[in-house]
């Protein structure tokens, strides 16, 4: 629907502006200015050491929760009717820890999700602001992102504004 509605956008402002002046259009490749930028490269690297130490810390927990219930069916014939509902009680509270530790981490509005926002937004603030500066410098009327989930069927190279915005961001 998304793709749709801006096809028909294109279309009505490809026909009108047609008739009154030729239209000036960009694009830039996002993926390629992110994996060049310091700055997200820097970013992504912290967000990686989050989800490493995060990743760790609940492997352990699922490995803690293996080795009591491997001990528990070792041992259940031989426990007291007790003792067996304990043992069950606490693993299962260790998998209500584990999902609430997943949930926490990693959930819609978890950590992660979080630390992605705290650490990128000063860095899609720069790509922005850099994207807009060589708009303006070339006079563009539009420019698409290649990357994301706008697609260009075909697109000349010429519009192609990905190395002026690295350059803008000094990263020629």
């Amino acid at each position: 629907m998304k793709k749709i509605i801006l096809s028909l956008v294109i279309s009505l402002f490809v026909l009108t502006g047609f008739s009154y002046s030729q239209l000036k259009i960009g694009y830039i490749d996002s993926k390629t200015i992110m994996s060049k930028l310091p700055d997200a490269i820097d970013a992504n690297q912290k967000l990686d050491g989050f989800i490493k130490d995060w990743q760790a810390e609940l492997k352990k927990m699922e490995d803690t929760k293996k080795a009591k219930e491997s001990d528990y069916e070792k041992r259940k014939l031989i426990m007291t009717e007790q003792t067996r509902k304990d043992l069950e009680a606490e693993i299962k509270k260790l998998g209500d820890d584990i999902d609430a530790y997943r949930d926490k981490k990693f959930g819609a509005h978890g950590e992660l999700f979080q630390k992605q926002d705290e650490l990128m937004k000063p860095v899609q603030n720069k790509i922005f602001n850099a994207i807009q500066d060589v708009a303006k410098e070339q006079d563009l009327d539009f420019v698409f992102d290649r990357g994301a989930d706008v697609l260009l069927l075909y697109a000349k190279e010429k519009y192609d504004i990905t190395p002026l915005v690295l350059d803008k961001l000094k990263l020629q």
